[in-house]
């Protein structure tokens, strides 16, 4: 596994706010340093930094709610395309940035925001709700002792809601996962 190759600075992480997740860049002293900012951060959420691959180069789970402003030095990376992420509650703000020629360029037309599945159960219902402004197919994998039972595929609905009924005399365990926008998220539980 590649070693931590970006140091994080702490800015800022005071004011309390309520507005949409916002990424500002520049330029420090010529090097590869941008400033990174967030607004309506709560302690427990995830701020990542991936490669094209998908592979996490770091991460740091958020310790305080508020504004967050972090100086981030990309000085080792290559030339390439990375992606800043803030995985929240509900969603994960996605904002993409290139390394070219010693300049690190935010891509803000190519920012995107996934909306994750809520996935509840109640007895021998799964309840599961999810906003895909997207139109990515969305798939649903039921299993039962690790064994599948159900699938799904859904194509084109952009608000999804849909309830599943399990025999109440199948004691076990369950799991759902669900897959869209080459991510999975899961919930387990037992009946």
């Amino acid at each position: 596994m590649k070693k931590q190759i970006i140091t994080i600075a702490l800015l800022i992480n005071s004011l309390i706010g309520y507005s949409n997740a916002e990424i500002n860049n520049y330029l420090v002293d010529n090097s590869k340093k941008v400033t990174v900012e967030f607004r309506n951060v709560k302690k427990g959420h995830l701020l990542s930094i991936k490669d094209n691959k998908g592979v996490t180069i770091y991460s740091e789970v958020i310790s305080e709610n508020g504004h967050l402003a972090k100086i981030l030095d990309v000085t080792y990376l290559e030339q390439g395309t990375y992606y800043v992420e803030l995985d929240k509650d509900f969603e994960i703000v996605i904002k993409p940035f290139k390394i070219k020629e010693n300049i690190v360029i935010f891509e803000e037309n190519e920012e995107k925001t996934i909306f994750k599945p809520v996935i509840r159960n109640q007895e021998n219902m799964i309840f599961i709700s999810k906003i895909a402004l997207d139109n990515e197919p969305m798939q649903v994998v039921i299993y039962y002792n690790d064994e599948v039972i159900f699938s799904e595929t859904i194509q084109t609905e952009t608000i999804l809601n849909r309830i599943y009924r399990l025999e109440k005399e199948i004691k076990g365990n369950y799991k759902v996962v669900f897959y869209n926008n080459n991510r999975s998220f899961e919930n387990a539980f037992k009946i």
